[in-house]
């Protein structure tokens, strides 16, 4: 008879899932030994960049990821990174070791107390077998679900001692099955949406993270130039679903009611695809939308869709429901507002390198299709108007907004995307939330540039207090890390540098490596 340990590597194998994110415990060994070859295992030196990666990997493949986690403790060290997989749809299948059976009575060491609870509410479904016969079940279940939409994490807690017992041959289903996952809107629907849309005078458009996580990139564009209406992409998009260099591109909404709310009055409908209604942040009230201004959302989420506070609401396939609307929707002939042109920042005469600057010059010598992976919050809005995000794929940000994403995340991404560029933009606060990143980096030879932008402060934290008004807070610097030898101690070549011609000729030695590099960038703050 096949044991749970034979089938488990056959159902992943079947769902072409070949590569494992982990960091292994005494519990996890039994699952790990004897290896396949087919396999690759991507070791991360902390649970919050291991799962960092996994993320990244999921989202820049389209398909769920596997990860290994140790246990309650490195289940608990993964929780931050796990609030972002769940917050952008990300499928990662995590599994833990538990405890033997025959010792989780008396509560052993490293036994997980009531596992299927602790990562609750941040998966789709958390379940611990209640027998080893059930393992290979429970692992076709946790794939399945965590990549049917809305996609999202799962979690397995598996102890130890099943990996060796042999099961009933009755599995050999599992490796079959297929779950196909398919939500159309009828025809009834598409054309009560489509008059309500070509009844409307002045329309507006919001695209979300899901149209990006769905490929449905084209099709939004098609749409929009069909209709001929602006386009916004949703409040703290953690992806790119339309290109910044697009004509109909009006910008990033603001994540405060009162903001949104300004920007959208003197329109009569409002189109949001694939995002949330709305992703507010700082505190700013006012009426959610005006009196005149309706709302139709579509979304493959149905929690988004319930805690929306307006509109109407469609759970629907994005690609499907776009290209099937650009058929029949009329193209409206207001003219679409031109966003304003933003010059080219000048070089600084200091002995720092002005975010702005900064940004064109990466914007000017990245190659076409880079990928980046964003977490330095407090110059994010000057990302998104200089640099040209243009492809699927193209932009990755924390979801959830914990920091501790994008080293790790990029790690992943170009893991996934070898033929493209991955470049990692930190602020120097947030860096070193998963530093540990650079070390799998290295040893693996994954060759993305990682850019810290060194102002020796939290600048997005700086910024809230002013909104808050709060006064003399204590620990806002992070004054005297050196980024450059910290990053060379974990065997990735790192440079420092505080000019523009520096920093150009140290980024194209980096675009021709073939190795992860760091560049710690000296720049001014900027809040």
């Amino acid at each position: 008879m096949k044991t749970v340990h034979h089938y488990t590597y056959e159902i992943l194998r079947n769902n072409e899932i070949t590569t494992i994110f982990g960091n292994p415990g005494s519990n996890e060994l039994p699952f790990l030994k004897d290896f396949p070859v087919d396999f690759q295992y991507i070791l991360g030196l902390h649970e919050g960049a291991v799962v960092g990666m996994a993320d990244g990997y999921a989202q820049a493949t389209g398909r769920p990821a596997f990860v290994n986690l140790h246990s309650a403790a490195g289940t608990g060290n993964a929780m931050g990174a796990l609030s972002n997989a769940w917050n952008s749809h990300t499928p990662l299948v995590i599994t833990s070791g538990q405890q033997t059976r025959a010792m989780m009575g008396v509560e052993a060491l490293l036994t997980n107390l009531e596992a299927a609870q602790l990562p609750k509410p941040l998966v789709k479904w958390s379940h611990e077998p209640a027998s080893a016969e059930e393992v290979p079940h429970a692992i076709k279940r946790a794939i399945d679900i965590a990549g049917a939409e809305a996609a999202g994490p799962v979690y397995v807690s598996i102890p130890y001692s099943d990996w060796d017992v042999e099961v009933d041959e009755q599995n050999d289903h599992l490796l079959t099955k297929k779950v196909v996952d398919s939500q159309c809107l009828s025809h009834h629907y598409l054309n009560i949406i489509a008059g309500k849309i070509n009844q409307a005078t002045n329309v507006a458009i919001v695209f979300g993270t899901d149209i990006d996580r769905q490929y449905a990139n084209e099709s939004a564009i098609k749409f929009a130039e069909n209709l001929n209406a602006p386009v916004w992409v949703a409040p703290s998009s953690p992806r790119c679903p339309f290109p910044t260099t697009h004509p109909h591109f009006q910008g990033i909404l603001p994540a405060s009611i009162a903001g949104i709310s300004s920007i959208f009055e003197q329109y009569d409908l409002v189109l949001v695809f694939g995002a949330p209604v709305f992703r507010y942040h700082q505190y700013e009230p006012g009426e959610y939308l005006a009196a005149q201004t309706k709302l139709i959302a579509f979304s493959c989420d149905i929690h988004e869709a319930a805690r929306a506070a307006m509109g109407t609401n469609y759970i629907c396939d994005l690609e499907d429901c776009l290209t099937r609307l650009s058929e029949i929707v009329e193209t409206k002939t207001t003219n679409v507002p031109l966003r304003p042109t933003v010059e080219l920042a000048e070089s600084s005469q200091h002995q720092f390198i002005q975010p702005e600057r900064l940004f064109d010059l990466i914007n000017q010598f990245s190659p076409e299709h880079t990928i980046y992976t964003n977490e330095s919050t407090s110059t994010t809005n000057i990302l998104w108007e200089r640099l040209s995000l243009t492809g699927q794929g193209s932009y990755y940000f924390a979801a959830a907004g914990g920091l501790g994403f994008a080293m790790p995340a990029a790690v992943g991404i170009q893991l996934a995307q070898s033929q493209r560029k991955v470049v990692a933009i930190i602020g120097d606060g947030s860096a070193n939330y998963s530093i540990t990143a650079l070390w799998t980096a290295a040893q693996y030879k994954i060759p993305v540039i990682f850019i810290i932008l060194k102002n020796g402060t939290y600048g997005a934290l700086r910024w809230f207090a002013d909104v808050l008004n709060a006064k003399n807070v204590p620990g806002m610097d992070v004054p005297d890390i050196n980024f450059s030898q910290i990053a060379q101690g974990y065997g990735v070549n790192a440079y420092s540098v505080c000019q523009d011609e520096e920093f150009i000729y140290t980024f194209q030695q980096a675009l021709n490596s073939d190795k992860p590099t760091l560049i710690e960038v000296l720049t001014a703050n900027h809040q």
